[in-house]
């Protein structure tokens, strides 16, 4: 078994989730609100997983978790929490349910609307000690189990970023287990979220490189390894869904030092409630787009990845890119997941405020977020 202490206390192994109860009374938590959604609900890995809790904990559920997390939501979760007099989070499920867990432990501890502790309007120096927080991943993809960040739909509409290490969860409980049932494209979708964490945050300008080089690990064992696809072909390979879920980890350790245009055009696509795009799918079709664009702004950083993805030194990653997305069932351009020109103009003002743009390796205007769009709606 591996006990990570890079960003917080992670439990990795087969069968981890059974030391829920165990953690809890650990944390202190008698009174847990476990934030998960109905699929989860209906598939039963939540019952699976409360029956480790034993008879000392007073479980209340919210299962109202939606597919890109809203400040809506949030509020109802919140309110649940209240009435319940919980004492703590527990997040089950992808990153949505872990994203929503970390912004409800910070509104039942903090005062005002949330949109106020977003990044981009100087809300992180804002947070402070936030409720305990256990993480629980049924996916490998965001890594929001080791992240101090989280992505919300605000009142408003945009879609924000809320980071700070106080949003951190105190224990993080991998078990790969737990996503042996991901179909194939959800494993897919996710698996390529990990990697573009793990390559945007190799190509962030900022200086960090241990961080660069978990990145360079985690890209690795997803691609070179080949454990993305063996886990897309196979659900059961038990093996390849230990390597996924720990590059999904180590895709969020590495973007402590920032992520960049991907996930700003990523962001205020999935802004859009009407078509409730997969972050992770948007991820895997817009990243050749962003690194044909950033290919003479990185140094010898292509290098470096082409090596970490098993490709000759001069290869062109984001062709690679466009393949791997083929021979894993992703859609080959935005087009295909409902996104129309008519929207670029709105996306791309939303993009170039995005506080990812300012980590990408090449300095990208609205107006350049405007041909980016078009790029990859063809």
């Amino acid at each position: 078994m591996a006990t990570l202490t890079f960003m917080n206390h992670t439990i990795f192994d087969h069968g981890a989730s059974a030391q829920l109860g165990q953690v809890l009374a650990m944390q202190g938590i008698r009174r847990p609100l476990l934030c998960t959604d109905k699929g989860l609900v209906n598939l039963g890995m939540v019952t699976d997983v409360v029956a480790h809790l034993g008879n000392d904990a007073a479980l209340t559920i919210f299962d109202g978790t939606p597919e890109n997390p809203t400040q809506m939501a949030v509020e109802e979760a919140v309110e649940q929490y209240k009435e319940a007099g919980c004492d703590g989070v527990v997040a089950l499920g992808g990153g949505s349910s872990m994203d929503l867990a970390k912004a409800v432990a910070l509104a039942v501890t903090h005062e005002g609307d949330l949109i106020d502790y977003t990044a981009g309007l100087g809300g992180a120096g804002k947070i402070g000690q936030v409720a305990p927080l256990i993480a629980i991943p049924t996916t490998s993809g965001t890594g929001s189990e080791v992240s101090s960040g989280a992505v919300i739909i605000m009142n408003n509409g945009e879609k924000l970023i809320l980071a700070s290490r106080e949003l951190v969860p105190r224990i993080a409980i991998c078990d790969p287990d737990l996503t042996l049932g991901l179909p194939p494209r959800l494993t897919a979708a996710t698996g390529m979220d990990a990697m573009t964490h793990c390559i945007e945050a190799l190509l962030s300008p900022e200086i960090n490189p241990p961080a660069e080089a978990v990145a360079c690990d985690g890209i690795e064992r997803g691609i070179r390894e080949g454990h993305l696809i063996k886990a897309v072909a196979d659900g059961s390979n038990s093996d390849a869904r230990w390597h996924m879920m720990m590059a999904a980890a180590e895709g969020a350790m590495a973007f402590s030092k920032g992520l960049g245009a991907v996930h700003s055009m990523s962001h205020a696509c999935g802004a859009d409630q009407s078509l409730r795009l997969h972050h992770g799918t948007l991820n895997a079709v817009i990243l050749p787009t962003i690194l044909d664009f950033n290919r003479d702004h990185v140094g010898d950083k292509y290098t470096r990845l082409n090596t970490a993805m098993g490709l000759a030194a001069d290869a062109e990653p984001a062709d690679f890119i466009r393949d791997l997305n083929g021979k894993i069932g992703l859609p080959a351009n935005l087009s295909e997941m409902g996104v129309t020109a008519a929207a670029i103009g709105d996306l791309a003002a939303h993009a170039a405020k995005d506080v990812c743009n300012f980590t990408n390796p090449r300095p990208c205007s609205a107006e350049e977020y405007e041909s980016l769009f078009d790029t990859a709606l063809a």
